[in-house]
């Protein structure tokens, strides 16, 4: 029961990668872990049960990079470019995936509710570091949290084939214009 459970997790994780959770079927899901519809659904009653078995099973294999390591890191412009860098290689691990979520969280609650996670991560984020860039000033705060956004890395790396070190080093330095503004 429990490996029929691991597969039809492991089943929903791929199709949302490749197709994204709101092109994803309980139809395809079975198919694709070798069970029958009720299957899926026996084990997973509901949308959100499975995707929280979903979200728990990628986030397992993909952790997400940890603030504490930057912290301690005494320049902020630094910090922000070693936060960049952790959060745009992580970014390059789990593109398809974020994309399709990021993507299908306009049109489903329970994307929404687990992209939630996303933003708020990067909300914390982007108060912490540019607290430490510029504490009294609100542009740097939205060229930090700019600088943090997936689209944002995205758009630099994937659409302007622009590398991952020369983007952290331009955001770097759009972050540093806008503490002086």
């Amino acid at each position: 029961m429990a490996a029929t459970r691991q597969r039809i997790t492991e089943a929903t994780v791929d199709l949302h990668g490749s197709v994204g959770p709101a092109r994803t079927t309980v139809a395809a899901i079975a198919e694709a872990a070798g069970v029958q519809r009720h299957t899926v659904y026996r084990h997973f009653p509901t949308d959100a049960e499975l995707f929280a078995a979903c979200a728990e099973h990628y986030w397992a294999r993909h952790p997400w990079p940890d603030p504490a390591q930057w912290t301690v890191i005494a320049d902020p412009l630094e910090r922000v470019r070693a936060a960049l860098t952790a959060m745009y290689e992580f970014y390059g691990d789990i593109e398809p995936m974020l994309a399709n979520v990021l993507r299908d969280a306009a049109a489903m609650d329970v994307v929404d509710r687990n992209a939630q996670v996303y933003r708020e991560f990067i909300g914390e984020l982007a108060r912490s570091l540019a607290a430490a860039v510029a504490p009294k000033r609100s542009l740097a705060r939205a060229a930090v949290q700019h600088a943090l956004e997936f689209p944002t890395w995205q758009s630099l790396v994937g659409q302007d084939g622009i590398s991952s070190p020369t983007a952290v080093r331009l955001m770097v330095a759009f972050v540093e214009v806008s503490s002086s503004i």
